[in-house]
């Protein structure tokens, strides 16, 4: 059998946030691009489809890790596919998602204070901020929720939903756990994560499906010197023709 199936996932802390914060970022401008045009890669944008306001109907990533995904797809096994859910994140849509889950906490759990609510969210999802010295991870464009599914589409049992809130979803979780119920998950699991990291990636342990490149948790992760994405933002119109005035006034 595979490696890919049979390397287990190692035990990996959540990030010192405070020291994630001092990752320097030197800004590579890596354009983002569509992945729907890889036909190498599946893509369902997982947040337009629930309808969560300002989602945006397209998976958009840096130049660079769409290369890495690519990579990344073609070392899977016969019969699974890479599924990409969702890239780079507008801020109103993370902030959405953040303020959702603290205010879920703070009706299941009222004896928390604002930094226990805080903590725990952020296992699930990173608070929303464009500081250029310290952006959500999504807003780079490094990063990249990702399943597999079948030749036919049909998502493949990883053990927990995406974005599932349990302590099951983190990566490692299924390796402590025994019985024939778990055998196949775990082993999706493992496939997964050992093709994402070998192609360059880092995995945020605490969700099986979120991997970085570039931003400041590949850079923590991978002992990088630093980050090479901030923030950044699809193209739009007004910014194109704004740029090609200004080339052409010079």
């Amino acid at each position: 059998m595979s490696e890919l199936y049979t390397k287990p996932i190692p035990a990996v802390a959540l990030p010192d946030w405070e020291l994630l914060r001092k990752v320097p970022i030197d800004e590579h401008d890596d354009a983002l691009v569509p992945v729907s045009l890889s036909q190498n890669i599946r893509v369902y944008p997982a947040y337009y489809k629930m309808r969560v306001v300002g989602a945006i109907p397209e998976c958009f990533v840096r130049s660079r890790v769409f290369e890495k995904l690519i990579q990344a797809a073609r070392t899977l096994p016969a019969g699974l596919n890479l599924v990409v859910l969702d890239g780079w994140r507008p801020i109103a849509v993370q902030q959405y998602l953040f303020d959702t889950l603290t205010n879920l906490i703070q009706r299941d759990q009222p004896s928390l204070d604002e930094m226990q609510r805080i903590a725990i969210a952020r296992t699930l999802v990173s608070p929303a901020s464009d500081d250029r010295n310290n952006p959500s991870p999504h807003l780079t464009g490094g990063s990249v929720d990702v399943t597999l599914c079948d030749d036919e589409g049909r998502l493949i049992d990883m053990g927990t939903a995406f974005d599932e809130a349990s302590p099951l979803s983190w990566s490692a979780a299924l390796e402590e756990v025994q019985g024939d119920t778990v055998v196949a998950a775990k082993q999706h699991r493992r496939v997964l994560y050992n093709a994402m990291l070998s192609a360059g990636f880092s995995n945020l342990p605490s969700e099986w499906w979120h991997y970085d490149f570039g931003n400041q948790l590949w850079s923590y992760y991978r002992d990088e010197p630093a980050a090479i994405y901030g923030v950044t933002s699809p193209d739009s119109i007004e910014r194109l023709w704004q740029q090609q005035l200004s080339l052409t006034c010079v």
